[in-house]
């Protein structure tokens, strides 16, 4: 495999852009998820999956596969169910009617998976928790392909879309392409959290938001009048922050003056 390397590393920052509360919305959930593309709510209780909007409300749980790990819901007609426990994903359409499963135990070879997420047209983003490394693997043929050399970090979260990859680590936010090539490094100090929409990035840390858009090389950080997030999702420039009672939604767009 021919990887290509074009590594940049930022660290600038810049003055604080203050976020714009659009509403609140009270959610009792273990944990939120998101809003997909077509206004609809996910989140896990009891690790029931539970999806809900203006056509009801639709769940899906297998307690056998225990916990669930992560739900990836960039594409709302097929969203990826991550058991971490079981090494297993589940892909649910629209209803969150099961279409298929995949145990990596059973793979040709043996693959301990460690995040799964949705990198369209029949791939995976994969972490290798053996090998500490990034893999896109495409279920319908069973090719892996490395696209990451090992991560020595602790990875504290996976984001992705259907181009690239973005590696969460205390220290650094990676992002690599479909082709094994890491493109940006993007210094950090204590990563917790990370959502990414169309390249745009929102980062939590121990002690504030920070926010990187595409067509931007720097990190600026957000200000809002709210407690550490729990959880966070970017959406088309609306931010969902969660803090285990309510889902604050925020606008990334400034005023024109």
């Amino acid at each position: 495999m021919i990887r290509i390397v074009l590594f940049l590393l930022f660290t600038t920052t810049c003055p604080g852009q203050e976020l714009l509360l659009q509403g609140n919305s009270p959610l009792a959930a273990d944990t939120f998820i998101g809003v997909d593309s077509y206004d609809y709510t996910y989140s896990i209780t009891d690790n029931i999956i539970s999806k809900s909007g203006v056509k009801g409300t639709f769940q899906f749980s297998d307690i056998q596969l225990g916990d669930v790990t992560t739900l990836d819901i960039i594409n709302p007609l097929k969203v990826v169910a991550f058991y971490n426990e079981f090494n297993t994903v589940v892909f649910l359409d629209n209803r969150l009617n099961e279409i298929k499963r995949i145990n990596f135990n059973n793979l040709p070879s043996f693959l301990n998976a460690g995040a799964a997420r949705n990198a369209g047209n029949n791939r995976l983003w994969l972490l290798n928790t053996d090998t500490q490394q990034i893999e896109l693997y495409n279920y319908s043929t069973q090719q892996r392909i490395e696209i990451s050399q090992p991560i020595t970090a602790e990875i504290k979260e996976v984001a992705s879309n259907f181009n690239y990859c973005f590696v969460l680590t205390d220290q650094e936010v990676k992002q690599y392409n479909i082709y094994g090539g890491l493109l940006y490094v993007y210094k950090i100090s204590g990563g917790r959290l990370l959502t990414q929409d169309n390249e745009n990035l929102v980062v939590s840390t121990v002690s504030q938001l920070l926010y990187k858009a595409k067509s931007s090389e720097n990190l600026t950080p957000l200000i809002y009048q709210e407690i550490l997030p729990i959880s966070l999702q970017l959406q088309r420039d609306l931010l969902y922050i969660y803090n285990g009672e309510k889902v604050a939604i925020f606008s990334l767009n400034q005023p024109k003056k």
